[in-house]
Formats: structure tokens, sequence, C-alpha cells
């Protein structure tokens, strides 16, 4: 029984909902997860993830299918990107499956919390890991905890999807050979300034180029770029630097799969973004946001329109969202059910 919920005007913000998964690390191994109603957390003053960092997460959501069942979205993708984020941290690592299993027990201990199917609604999975216990020194923590909480979300796009605008930041988001490809949280701090400064001026996020040159794109806010250009490739940037999306290679693959689409990964220069007939950013949260036009010092360029979405934009998104609430057939093992 779904919960009394406005799920068409739901946003996207902290919902306790009823259960949350938490695991300990300590003597080399973890210990059996467990469901908990807590949903605070009680930590040494000396964590490694308060004063280093030292902390990783992850995003990824549950949807309601037609037939009521759920679907998770390739959530072993998520898995192996927080294994690599956990190796770059010195962080032990969670086997994808105890985290599969995590997010399933998560899932169905809180399903009302499920929009129905058809009104956008979403369940969002936060999957993270913490250095904890007394520590002071600059060294990997001595435990660690891995928990996973879910909040429901609404649909991003009210009204239908809608291009943005935003514009070059000056400011980089990762250094060369740094933290840029793990999905910490430092990485995200580091957007905070930048991204107040790009909407102080009317933009929904800025775009950082690549931290040695300053000519490349690299991300769109917490985003992948991708862009499609005038005789119908898929291109988006390829960087050490870049986080890796699931999102991206999942339209990646369909661009070429299901659309036909030549794919390339390589360097998109900011000054050349004349090739490109529609832009967009992808991640979980909105799958694609239409990019209206990009800002770059005093040039503004406007890719389809500032007010209508792009026609490959728009396949590309209903074949998606299609495949994760289950209207349309997936590439194997794409999506896993939870029962």
């Amino acid at each position: 029984m779904s919960k009394n919920i406005d799920w068409k005007n739901l946003g996207f913000s902290y919902v306790k909902t009823d259960y949350r998964y938490i695991a300990y690390w300590k003597d080399g191994k973890w210990s059996d997860g467990e469901l908990t109603q807590d949903n605070t957390l009680r930590i040494s003053e000396g964590s490694t993830a308060l004063h280093y960092g030292q902390q990783c997460f992850e995003g990824l959501k549950a949807y309601r299918c037609k037939d009521n069942s759920i679907n998770l979205f390739r959530p072993d993708e998520n898995a192996k990107r927080m294994q690599r984020s956990c190796q770059r941290l010195l962080m032990p690592e969670v086997p994808t499956e105890m985290f599969i299993d995590a997010c399933k027990q998560v899932v169905k201990a809180n399903q009302d919390w499920i929009g129905p199917y058809g009104s956008g609604a979403t369940l969002y999975l936060r999957p993270y890991l913490i250095g904890v216990g007394d520590n002071i020194g600059v060294h990997p923590a001595p435990e660690y905890i891995f928990s996973i909480f879910c909040c429901p979300v609404g649909a991003y796009f009210k009204g239908g999807m809608k291009p943005t605008n935003f514009i070059v930041s000056e400011y980089d988001r990762a250094a060369p050979q740094g933290t840029g490809a793990a999905k910490v949280g430092g990485n995200y701090a580091a957007s905070l300034y930048p991204g107040k400064l790009a909407h102080d001026k009317n933009f929904s996020d800025c775009i950082y180029l690549d931290p040695q040159t300053h000519t490349k794109i690299e991300e769109v806010g917490a985003a992948n770029f991708f862009g499609i250009t005038k005789d119908n490739k898929f291109i988006t940037p390829k960087s050490p630097s870049i986080l890796p999306s699931i999102t991206k290679y999942s339209l990646l693959y369909l661009a070429k799969e299901r659309l036909g689409l030549e794919t390339i990964e390589g360097d998109i220069y900011i000054n050349q973004l004349a090739q490109f007939k529609e832009a967009g950013a992808c991640g979980t949260a909105a799958v694609i946001s239409p990019i209206g036009g990009i800002q770059y010092k005093d040039n503004f360029h406007v890719f389809y329109s500032e007010t209508e979405v792009g026609e490959v934009t728009k396949k590309l998104y209903n074949e998606l969202v299609g495949i994760q609430f289950g209207d349309i057939p997936a590439p194997e093992n794409w999506i896993v059910k939870v029962e």
C-alpha cells in the first residue's frame, strides 16, 4: 500500500523512510548487514570521514512497473563504481553480491514509499561508505560503515523536459590524476561555490573544462556531458578526471544499438560547439537534462533551442526511461527485479 503522498508534486529532498541497511567493517571483514529504523549514526570524533574525507557514495533508483513489480537499474554497475572509489581511497570494498542484496532489502522494506506507475516518482537509493573509529593521523581508518538509505523522489521534470542554460566555470572540478573519477564527497564540496556563482547569474549550473588546458569540456555540474552532431554522432568527453556515469554508458549503448548513431568518447573542445545540433547533461536524477545554451566568456551558444527539446535527445530519454520502468525490453542484465 503506497504512502499518502502527492506523488506528482514530490521534489528531490530528504525524507525519512522506514528502514535503512547498515554493515560494519572491523578486524578485516564485514559484519552481517541488517535493517534498522534508526536514521542517525554515532561515530568517533576521530573518524577519517570527518577530517580527511575518507568516504564515497552512490546513487540509484527503484522503479514501479505497470504490473506493480519493482525494477533496479544496473545496480551491479553502481557496485563496481563504488569498488573503484574504495580502491582510490584505500577503503574496504563492498562485494557486488552484498551491495545488490542490500539494495534489494532496502527497497523491499520501503516499497510503500515507491510512487505508483505513471506518476514519474521513484525511490532514490543512497549507498555510502565512511571511515570511522578513533584516529587522528592521516592514514586509512581502522573501521568502516556501509549503509544505504532511500527517499521517494518526484519526476525530475515537472510538466515535461525543458532545456536549461549553463555557464563555463573558471574553477576546476578535480585535479589531473586526482579523485575526479571517484564518487567522493570532496569533488562535490569543491563544486558548491562555482555552482552558486552559476545560479547567481541565472544559469542551471556550470560547465567544467579540463584542468590541464581549460580547452575541453569535462563535466556539467554533477553530471556528464553529451552532444549530438549535425551528422548524428553521439559524442561524450573522455578523461581520467570524469566520473564514469552509468547513465552515460547506458546512453552510449542505446544510441548505437537502438538508434543507430555513431558513438564516440573523445575530446570536446569548448570552441567547437557549433558541430552540435543538440546537447545534454546526463545522470541518475534527471536521466537527461537538455542543454539550451552554453555561456563561454562573452559568447552564448544555443544548440537546438532554448525552449524545445531536440528529437534525438527525446528518443534517447524515452528509450532509457522506458527500459527503467519496464515498458521497453532491456538489454541483458540491465534490470534486477526486487522480489
